[in-house]
């Protein structure tokens, strides 16, 4: 049977339920959100006459979370206008639609016998071959579907979203022994290719993959604290980035995902283990005591930290009293910072003869010794349980990598020294003579499986460019980006500066890029998998040679960043531009020339300049104005100065979309560009784009003149400015930067509807940002944004 997901249903209108909702909804798959009918009225319902049989009141609960949804930070919606696509009901009067949707996801309360009774009711009314699955976070997938149709046990399994599902990669999918495997198959390639997913099989177990060893974790972590007589600052200081780990460390993780919360995943593994790992699940007294207190965390505004008179104080376990947050200072602290790399930093510091060194072994060697124990039980590789802590955890390396990075032999060793016992597993490896999990051959990844290596499993779709350029090389590189051929006739352009910020080096490459293509290539890629696509041009050059009044090095800069947007977009070969989280200034400014940008959902896109003193000098004016006006449909009367009011705004006031759905929204992309919801899929993504371009006779666009809203239009921007600053809404300096932003984009003195040539505005555009980058209030902004990393409103 071949499975589509046209139409789904979620059952369950919680946090949970409405965000997978809302992730569905995000991808264009309408959604059936069902909870249960009230069983009162509020006393506003009785005050305007309702009753229990009104339909508003029916449908209250999951009404209610539709409206939340519209609320909450981060934001579950990728845009407002994806609401629309999710339909609010009850179980008692709506069940019977569920006869129309391909797939029921059941997320309700974590009780077995309420799920079984919920799914009685569904066989009844749900067609043959729909599947089914619960999101549960550790019931036994085996003991749910008991009872069921054929069909139902057939199609029936686990999918574990993790909070937020629009943005934690992991979906773990939960085999019933029942599931056809057709089945399992399906819902792991639409897990990747649909929802965006890192997908892995985990095995019907408490907690499944992710849970059960970060939960683990966790508490060794608490027990080593407080045993070693740590601060709870002075954990999180050396269990976060420093080893690869969130922001939020330990006891900020904690505190956001809420104790009460934590206690039942925690309760879930302890009522099912027995022995030593048992009483590793049981909550210390000191965490019960604080549930007891009401202190959940961020979600009571009190936990493990508070914050008191703008200070962020953490609280004393023993006291229970709260003192201002402590940092642990160690010298193999300083000396990690001065490693290369994220495995060299680990090994120094868990092998390190001071405290930093004593809790980051003792939480690791335990963590390490519980994923391996597992292995088999709650997984079949390495690869599911690395790739589970890493997209469920935001782990960067996940325990048998993390084990790899310290050392197989030499930890081992130690572990036993502290009599320790080695799992089989472990033992086999050093057995055979391996030192490692994993290892590369001719640049292909392979992983230990209990008896020897194995290639690991990689989607066709998944583009590693490290790895990629180890094998086939690079056509030509330099300081800021590298030329690659990517196979297929297309090439990419890869940014590798530092934050991937554009100087004359990445201008040069676009240059030679562009030309190599157009002689070579069916077209060309600009994308790359650093932590952002590009932050903008680079702000450090820019202001030294304005402090140096080098304003004709400045002028050469600019037009040539100009000239090389200008290559792109008129390239007669596609250019695909693959842009992904933070997408700003120049960033946006590369793209906007492209024939196509393949976006991910998680692109932040913006014209940020406004908040350095600036206006964008790389053609970004002109390409968002020119992009708005070519998404106008034909036929239609265009009115210049409402697109040029709306571009106004957005440079102006310096918005970034928070999504690429927003960026849409927003113009930067037209309804002709795509969205990769997996960022994994990007560069396959832009790549075939590229081929679909050239294969379908890609022509370039032809030069035109540009219709603008001259003198009346410059005059009606102005108004709108200078009434915002007159409100107190911007900052006199500001009212500057609008002034000159208004005269680009209104193609200066001209009549309203006047055509001129792009390179006019190109010009107007650069005369603007060199009079405004020799302002000393604009390199007080710049000066301020490279140092505090923040914007100054001067």
């Amino acid at each position: 049977m071949a499975y589509q997901i046209k139409k789904a249903a979620v059952l369950g209108s919680g946090v949970m339920g409405s965000g997978i909702a809302a992730h569905l909804a995000n991808i264009g798959i309408p959604v059936l959100l069902l909870d249960i009918v009230p069983k009162e009225l509020t006393d506003g319902e009785k005050a305007k006459g309702l009753t229990l049989e009104d339909g508003q009141v029916r449908n209250k609960i999951a009404t209610s979370a539709l409206q939340n949804l519209v609320k909450q930070k981060p934001a579950p919606l990728t845009s407002k206008s994806n609401l629309s696509l999710i339909e609010a009901g009850n179980f008692d009067d709506d069940l019977e639609k569920l006869a129309e949707v391909d797939w029921i996801i059941e997320v309700i309360v974590e009780n077995l016998e309420v799920k079984k009774g919920l799914y009685e009711k569904v066989d009844a009314v749900r067609k043959p071959g729909t599947i089914i699955t619960s999101n549960t976070s550790g019931i036994s997938i085996e003991a749910m579907k008991e009872g069921r149709s054929e069909d139902f046990q057939k199609h029936f399994l686990g999918t574990h979203f993790f909070n937020p599902p629009r943005y934690l990669k992991l979906l773990e999918v939960i085999p019933a022994s029942t599931t056809a495997p057709e089945v399992v198959d399906f819902m792991v390639g639409f897990g990747e290719d649909i929802l965006g997913k890192g997908v892995v099989i985990a095995k019907d177990t408490p907690n499944f993959i992710a849970n059960r060893i970060g939960t683990y974790g966790l508490l060794v972590t608490l027990r080593e604290m407080e045993k070693r007589g740590y601060s709870i600052g002075e954990v999180d200081s050396v269990t976060g980035t420093l080893i690869g780990r969130p922001k939020s460390a330990t006891f900020r993780t904690l505190d956001v995902v809420g104790l009460d919360t934590f206690m039942h995943v925690a309760k879930n593994v302890y009522d099912k283990t027995e022995g030593e790992e048992q009483q590793v699940f049981e909550l210390p007294e000191f965490m019960k005591k604080m549930i007891d207190n009401g202190w959940l965390g961020a979600k009571s505004k009190q936990g493990f930290y508070l914050k008191k008179d703008r200070e962020i104080q953490e609280l004393n376990t023993e006291t229970f009293e709260y003192s201002k947050a402590k940092k642990l200072k160690t010298p193999s602290i300083e000396m990690a910072k001065q490693q290369k790399g994220l495995a060299n930093r680990v090994k120094s510091l868990v092998y390190a003869k001071d405290r930093t060194g004593e809790i980051l072994w003792n939480v690791f060697a335990p963590t390490l010794l519980y994923s391996a124990e597992l292995h088999g039980e709650i997984a079949d590789d390495i690869v599911a349980i690395d790739n589970a802590m890493k997209w469920g955890f935001a782990w960067q390396q996940g325990p048998f990598e993390m084990w790899d990075a310290i050392g197989v032999n030499k930890s081992v060793e130690r572990m036993k020294e502290e009599g320790e016992v080695i799992p089989a597993f472990v033992q086999s490896l050093l057995d055979k003579g391996y030192e490692s999990f994993y290892k590369e051959v001719e640049d292909e990844l392979y992983f230990f499986d209990g008896e020897d290596y194995k290639p690991v499993p990689v989607n066709e779709k998944e583009i590693d460019l490290r790895r990629y350029k180890k094998k086939h090389g690079v056509i030509k590189k330099n300081s800021g980006a590298s030329l690659i051929d990517l196979g297929d006739g297309v090439a990419l352009l890869e940014f590798h500066s530092q934050s991937n910020a554009i100087g004359l080096d990445i201008m040069q490459m676009i240059n030679f890029a562009v030309d190599e293509v157009e002689k070579n290539f069916k077209g060309l890629v600009i994308g790359n998998q650093g932590r952002n696509f590009c932050v903008g041009a680079n702000l450090g050059l820019i202001l030294m040679e304005a402090q140096d009044d080098n304003i004709f090095e400045l002028d050469f800069v600019i037009k040539t960043f100009q000239n090389a947007m200008m290559k792109i977009k008129y390239s007669s070969k596609p250019v695909v531009a693959a842009p992904f989280a933070m997408t700003l200034g120049g960033g946006a400014e590369v793209c906007l020339p492209a024939a196509h940008i393949q976006a991910t959902t998680e692109t932040y896109m913006g014209l940020v300049e406004a908040g350095v003193g600036l206006i964008p000098g790389g053609a970004g004016n002109v390409g968002l104005y020119a992009k708005h006006l070519k998404g106008m449909p034909n036929g239609v009367v265009v009115d210049y100065q409402n697109v040029a009011n709306k571009v106004f705004e957005t440079i102006a006031m310096a918005k970034v979309s928070t999504s690429a759905e927003e960026a849409r929204d927003n113009n930067f992309l037209n309804f002709a560009d795509g969205i990769s919801v997996n960022a994994d899929h990007q560069i396959y993504d832009a790549k075939q784009v590229a081929i679909s371009l050239h294969d379908n006779g890609y022509q370039a666009p032809k030069r035109q003149k540009i219709p603008v809203t001259g003198s009346s239009g410059y005059a009606t921007l102005l108004l709108g400015a200078e009434g915002m600053f007159l409100s107190g809404f911007i900052s006199e300096y500001d009212l500057k930067i609008a002034k000159k932003l208004a005269y680009v984009l209104a193609g200066g003195k001209v009549p309203y509807g006047t055509f001129v040539e792009e390179q006019y505005m190109l010009d107007l555009e650069r005369e603007a940002f060199l009079s405004l980058v020799a302002e000393p209030k604009s390199q007080q902004r710049m000066q301020h944004m490279l140092v505090k990393g923040k914007p100054l409103r001067n």
